[in-house]
């Protein structure tokens, strides 16, 4: 229960930090198609953050945040990468930074939800699974505008 504990405190700092760079993202990107997919993944953002709201009550874990170095070193890149790019790259890199914190995201989810199911906690398992998916689709969704850009 420790562990779960640590994992769900890590993934509300995780969604967080996600929020505020998906609004970084969107800025930073050129085209109007790349900034709605930012916007649009933010809203699915903030029912994350309730969803995982939620899980600590499901639990009846107090709800905190913790640490995560992890989604803080995706971020810094992200910055770099952005700021060291020509313009006309900004939607490629905006999308691939993106794309790599989405995979961070799902590989989390996917633990979380190892340990909720071992619990046989279905109602918390069930708003994981659904962060879990939203992840997924994201992550698709960033790939396919990617591959959409060419070279």
């Amino acid at each position: 229960q420790d562990l779960l504990r640590c994992q769900l405190r890590t993934a509300l700092t995780m969604e967080h930090g996600s929020l505020a760079a998906l609004g970084d993202l969107a800025s930073a990107a050129k085209s109007r198609e790349v900034k709605q997919l930012f916007r649009h993944h933010s809203d699915e953002t903030k029912e994350q953050i309730a969803n995982l709201q939620s899980v600590f009550g499901l639990l009846d874990l107090p709800e905190s945040t913790a640490g995560s170095p992890s989604t803080k070193g995706i971020s810094k890149q992200a910055h770099g990468l952005i700021e060291r790019s020509r313009p006309a790259l900004r939607d490629r890199v905006t999308l691939s930074a993106a794309l790599g914190n989405e995979h961070y995201e799902i590989s989390a989810y996917q633990g979380l939800l190892v340990g909720v199911e071992a619990m046989g906690a279905t109602e918390a398992a069930a708003l994981l699974r659904q962060n879990l998916d939203q992840e997924v689709h994201t992550s698709e969704e960033l790939l396919t505008t990617l591959r959409g850009l060419g070279g």
